[in-house]
């Protein structure tokens, strides 16, 4: 019980709605606007260039004999959730351009940590999780960038997909820092791995910064004039709908694909997730500042409720785990564990 109070109240999360608090009472202005920027802009260079460096080719390798879960997982991010949320925003809910940050949500890749942890306490495939979200991580480096100029229009100030100037960004913010970090790993990857707790809080600092300077810009561009409070709520609506779809979809993709039980929780947990973590940044680079702070509302909203929901999630199959191993079956649990 008390891990699952530790996700829905993670310090990380209270940090977050502190940073939207603040910026929307003291949001950067004047001359330290652009110096707030350039803060942001160099921790989104760092957050990337150390994803690169934690990145381990042997976990590539490993990953990729296992191609139905991950191709599974894949397909579910980057297609599934894309084809869901053209689907949702294409309702008249009235949400104005918090139907684009929704839609925008459902382009990221997976999260980390997150579905790591739950597959974990899920006694699920730890190594696999691993694998899966590490290349969904990796696709949405390309992935996601692409699919915005597909399918977002006017991203980066463009009418019909991303400018030159945000390809430049992408190039050079994300693409040159994840692969020089990455390059350097045989030389700082000792180190990445003994100070992991230190770079987990650049990792952290450098997503609140970008998510204090987005929303600054955001509110002295009137966001709270331009977001209802009604609006939230049907974002909240739709984010948990969402979920509960795509969790039904990863459960039933597992069960048809014949994935063993520890393989349909990772198909679950990494499937199912969106990582504000990639997200945050990636909307900085893709998106005018005064745009930002609209796109990544809908994916704060959605990834609180995807770690609480996992959270329960998790603990259920901790104990189904548990009740399988002592030879209890629940209601409706077939006899044979081979037809599992």
């Amino acid at each position: 019980m008390r891990k699952r109070i530790a996700w829905m109240f993670d310090p990380f999360l209270i940090a977050l709605l502190l940073a939207v608090v603040l910026a929307s009472l003291w949001p950067p202005r004047g001359a330290f606007a652009p110096v707030a920027q350039g803060a942001a802009d160099a921790g989104i260079v760092l957050l990337f260039f150390l994803h690169g460096a934690k990145l381990s080719r042997e976990a590539i390798w490993d990953g990729a004999r296992n191609c139905k879960l991950h191709g599974s997982v894949l397909a579910i991010t980057f297609a599934a959730f894309p084809l869901l949320g053209l689907a949702i925003v294409a309702l008249p809910l009235g949400l104005g351009p918090l139907a684009t940050g929704f839609l925008f949500l459902t382009l990221l890749p997976s999260t980390v940590q997150s579905s790591i942890a739950f597959t974990a306490i899920a006694r699920g495939n730890v190594a696999a999780a691993v694998c899966s979200a590490t290349f969904s991580n990796l696709a949405g480096i390309a992935l996601t960038p692409l699919l915005v100029a597909v399918l977002i229009s006017g991203a980066a100030g463009s009418n019909g997909g991303v400018s030159t100037d945000a390809v430049r960004a992408i190039v050079l913010q994300l693409l040159v820092p994840f692969a020089l970090g990455h390059a350097l790993r045989p030389l700082i990857g000792a180190f990445v791995s003994r100070h992991k707790q230190m770079l987990s809080l650049v990792d952290r600092g450098s997503i609140l910064l970008v998510v204090y300077v987005s929303f600054g810009a955001a509110v002295v561009e009137g966001l709270w004039r331009r977001v209802s409070i009604e609006q939230i709520g049907i974002i909240t609506l739709l984010s948990c709908v969402l979920l509960a779809i795509v969790l039904g979809l990863t459960a039933l993709t597992g069960r048809m694909l014949g994935l063993p039980r520890e393989d349909r929780i990772v198909l679950q947990f990494c499937g199912s997730k969106k990582s504000l973590a990639t997200g945050v940044p990636m909307a900085g680079v893709l998106f005018p500042a005064t745009q930002v702070g609209v796109m990544i509302l809908p994916l704060m909203i959605f990834h609180q409720i995807q770690l609480v929901v996992c959270a329960v999630l998790a603990r259920h199959y901790a104990e189904e785990g548990v009740r399988a191993e002592k030879g209890v079956r629940p209601p409706g649990e077939p006899a044979s564990p081979a037809a599992d």
